[in-house]
């Protein structure tokens, strides 16, 4: 069974920046695609970005140029670095990893993102 452990969310003031990291136990992680996901009260749970084993990353547009998803495959870790936040960036954010052998995904238990005004 794969875990994913997220760390990193937090209050801060908008503007203001934070970094989400996710650690996988899974020796299949380098070929894994890792994804951040949002999900704000109310809400659908939505895409925020991922990046593939290859390290090809893909956004939702209205983080496009304030967010940054990166990997460490030693480390069996992705990152998300949020700068520029703002209040309607408050969600819980969850880390996904779509494994393809076999091909399962699994979530995180998520972690909370609140951005005061």
């Amino acid at each position: 069974q794969v875990q994913l452990v997220e760390s990193g969310g937090g209050l801060v003031h908008s503007g203001g920046s934070l970094r989400l990291s996710c650690t996988a136990s899974t020796p299949l992680f380098n070929i894994a695609t890792m994804g951040w996901h949002r999900q704000a009260p109310g809400k659908k749970r939505e895409l925020v970005a991922s990046i593939t084993g290859r390290s090809n990353a893909n956004y939702a547009d209205f983080v496009k140029g304030r967010f940054t998803i990166t990997r460490d495959n030693a480390k069996n870790r992705v990152y998300l670095e949020m700068n520029t936040l703002k209040p309607e960036d408050t969600a819980v954010y969850y880390c996904k990893l779509d494994s393809p052998l076999p091909r399962e995904t699994y979530w995180g238990q998520g972690t909370q993102v609140t951005v005061s005004s």
